[in-house]
């Protein structure tokens, strides 16, 4: 397949990229990550747009659409992971509650954004968000494998 691979991460501050790279071999497909944590890091290091955390916020389906496109974009990459969330234990609100996380997958044609909510402590919220993310990466991969 020759997929390369990026991410940009919010709430996981780097741990998605600290995880692939563990792997032996990962320089083959993995360039690079952007850690993005706060707004103005999304704005200039990914092109998120200030209205667009204005009007949605930084944990948004529409938030993780962008920092997976803009670091698609930025790392040239076939695909870009996203995560944007509310690891807490403060920041959550009725509607944004803690464990509110966002993953989104750019591929070459299309982006997706899946919406989770997850329990526990800041450190167990940020182990899942990454759990699920690397997952669902997994996931594709093995679906592109068997399409391609």
């Amino acid at each position: 397949m020759g997929w390369t691979l990026s991410t940009a991460e919010s709430c996981t501050a780097g741990g998605v990229g600290f995880r692939l790279t563990r792997v032996p071999g990962s320089s083959g497909y993995y360039v690079g990550g952007i850690v993005a944590y706060s707004n103005e890091a999304k704005i200039h290091s990914l092109g998120v747009a200030d209205e667009l955390l204005q009007e949605s916020g930084a944990v948004s389906k529409s938030c993780a659409q962008a920092m997976a496109e803009g670091g698609k974009e930025r790392f040239a990459s076939d695909i870009c992971l996203s995560i944007t969330g509310i690891a807490g234990p403060t920041g959550g609100t009725a509607a944004k509650p803690v464990g509110l996380v966002y993953i989104g997958v750019a591929y070459p044609d299309r982006t997706e954004v899946r919406e989770f909510r997850f329990d526990g402590s800041r450190d167990r919220i940020r182990e899942l968000a990454m759990e699920a993310a690397l997952s669902w990466l997994n996931d594709l991969l093995k679906e592109a494998a068997l399409l391609g």
